[in-house]
Parts: C-alpha cells; sequence; structure tokens
C-alpha cells in the first residue's frame, strides 16, 4: 500500500483530500501547523490517520515527514493575495521557503511524485482568454509570484532530479470547509456568512469582474488524476484545474442570495491592491494529459456549499 504525505492537511483543500485517500483505504501522513488550517477538519479521522504537527519552515520536521513517504500532495502555504501584500516576507517564507523543503524532503527520501497547488494568479492581469498553460505568467502580488517560483522549482527538480512533479494551477476553488470568518477568506465563503448573518456583503469594484469558480470536488479530483497518472504525460508540467467558466461576483452574489434568501443589496468599494480582474481557464490540457474533467458546476457547487454552512452553523 502507498504512503501518501499531504500538506497542509487540516486545511481546506489538504483536509478534502485528506478524507477522500482515508475513504479508499490509502495511508496517509498529514502534516500541518494550524496556522490557517483546524483540527475540526480532520476530527472525524485523526484515529485513521498519522498526523505529524509541524511548519513547512522547519526543514528538518519536513525531512521526517517525507521518510517513508511514496507521493506527496503538496498543499501547505499561507495563502491570499492581501495578506501577502500586507505581509511579503511571512509569505515568502512560508510558500517558497516552504515548497523548497518539501522538494528536499522528497528527493532525499527517495518520493516517487510531488503534485503541487499552484494558483491561475500566475496569469495576472494579461489580455487574453481563456488563460492557457502557453502563455507567459505575469503575477502582480507576492503570493503569485511565490507559487509561480514554486512551479519553477518543481520543474527543476524533475528536469535535475528525476523526482516527478506535477503543477496544477487552481483557478478560485470554493466548497465546504472555507474558512468564512478571516480577512483573507475566499470571496464565496464571506458573502455566505455575511448573508447567514444578515450583514451587508462587501464587493471590491463593480462587481463584473469574473471567476472561473471551481468547486472543491473538482480540485480534489484532478489531484488524484495527475498522482495517478503515467509520468510521460504530467512530470514536470503545469495544467490549469477549473470548469472553464466565467461567472461574475454580481452574478455570484445574487444566486447565493437566492439561496439564502437574503434580499440585502451589496457594498461596493475600491478595487484591492494586487487582486487580479479576470480569470478563465482554458483546461484542453489536464482532460488530455490524465483525463480531467469538472464533475460539480458552478450552481450545484453553491447550492452544496450554502448547505454544508447552514447545517455546520446551525441555521
Amino acid at each position: 500500500m502507498a504512503t501518501y504525505l499531504i500538506t497542509g492537511a487540516a486545511g481546506f483543500i489538504g483536509s478534502h483530500l485528506t478524507h477522500t485517500l482515508v475513504t479508499r483505504g490509502d495511508k496517509v501522513r498529514a502534516f500541518d501547523n494550524f496556522s490557517t488550517g483546524s483540527r475540526r477538519n480532520l476530527s472525524r479521522i485523526l484515529n485513521r490517520i498519522e498526523f505529524h504537527e509541524g511548519d513547512l519552515r522547519d526543514a528538518d520536521a519536513v525531512n521526517r515527514a517525507c521518510e517513508g513517504v511514496d507521493y506527496i500532495l503538496h498543499q501547505g502555504a499561507l495563502p491570499s493575495v492581501p495578506r501577502s501584500v500586507k505581509d511579503p516576507r511571512t509569505s515568502h517564507e512560508s510558500n517558497l521557503n516552504g515548497t523548497f523543503n518539501v522538494l528536499e524532503g522528497a528527493r532525499a527520501n527517495g518520493v516517487k511524485r510531488v503534485v503541487y497547488a499552484a494558483s491561475s494568479s500566475a496569469y495576472g492581469n494579461q489580455p487574453g482568454f481563456p488563460r492557457h498553460e502557453g502563455m507567459k505568467p505575469q503575477p502582480i502580488a507576492p503570493y503569485p509570484v511565490q507559487k509561480l517560483a514554486g512551479e519553477l522549482y518543481m520543474q527543476s527538480y524533475w528536469q535535475v532530479y528525476g523526482l516527478e512533479t506535477v503543477c496544477l494551477r487552481y483557478f478560485n476553488i470554493f466548497g465546504p470547509r472555507q474558512v468564512p470568518d478571516s480577512p483573507y477568506s475566499g470571496v464565496m465563503a464571506k458573502f455566505i456568512l455575511q448573508m447567514m448573518h444578515g450583514d451587508t456583503p462587501t464587493i471590491f469594484g463593480d462587481g463584473e469582474q469574473g471567476r472561473d469558480f471551481t468547486y472543491i470536488d473538482n480540485a480534489v479530483s484532478a489531484n488524484l488524476l495527475a498522482m495517478a497518472a503515467p509520468a510521460e504525460k504530467v512530470a514536470g508540467r503545469v495544467f490549469n484545474v477549473a470548469c472553464g467558466e466565467r461567472h461574475t461576483l454580481n452574478e455570484t452574489y445574487r444566486i447565493l442570495a437566492q439561496l439564502l434568501g437574503f434580499d440585502g443589496l451589496p457594498m461596493y468599494t475600491e478595487v484591492r491592491a494586487g487582486d487580479v480582474r479576470d480569470s478563465l481557464a482554458d483546461i484542453t490540457a489536464a482532460q488530455e494529459a490524465f483525463g480531467y474533467k469538472p464533475l460539480v458546476g458552478f450552481e450545484e457547487g453553491l447550492r452544496r456549499t450554502v448547505a454544508w454552512y447552514q447545517d455546520t452553523l446551525g441555521q
């Protein structure tokens, strides 16, 4: 039986991957420092995983977590563009140094493959849609710069050391367990929580900026498919993970308001520094290389997400 290490296992995406692997009977080692993740996300399966509490910036802790591991799903990061703008040093140390430590741990311990959580924010605000992997990255804020540098490190370790690496550029992943009450929370989670409390959500800009919102099950599927695909099709490559659809924040707001019975209007304010205006992905490369396809569409994903928050918060 293969052993999987999941960094950031107590976080949003990491916890979904952990639950999925445990459910299908795999051996899972989880690594997290709970800086943004929560023990609650793993509470039902803690007795079925091997948990290592540690920080990605601690090279020794990361190396120990990599011992005896076959595959790594590297989801651990200090996310958020606004956070990286406010505190670029901490963001850099967690995201770039942390990724380097994972690669060194993987190399030292003979790990077969690392699948890396990259970011669509690497494309920046350049013209041309849909975004495809052949476009030259133009990151704006520190966070996408760090995630792009991580991609280059992943490709370097494949080319120089033969460590199989795959980079998945996530486009606006949303769903259950996404933290709703942080200043750096994703827009979907924040909208839902605020509407549930009867508060007025804020939209930065005019609301007509579009996002390729991608439900969490699609991201989990992409990771597992990329992990299992033949090396000749995926090693050293970068792939978009999205739905290939664009939905504006105003449209998203209207659907959520209808699902939650909220009749208030949003408050509009200035665009935040470092934000990408629009995103829309070409997912052809992932479809051809490892058979990726979206499993859950936008509106169904919204319904599932709203239902989870209502159930979790008891409303």
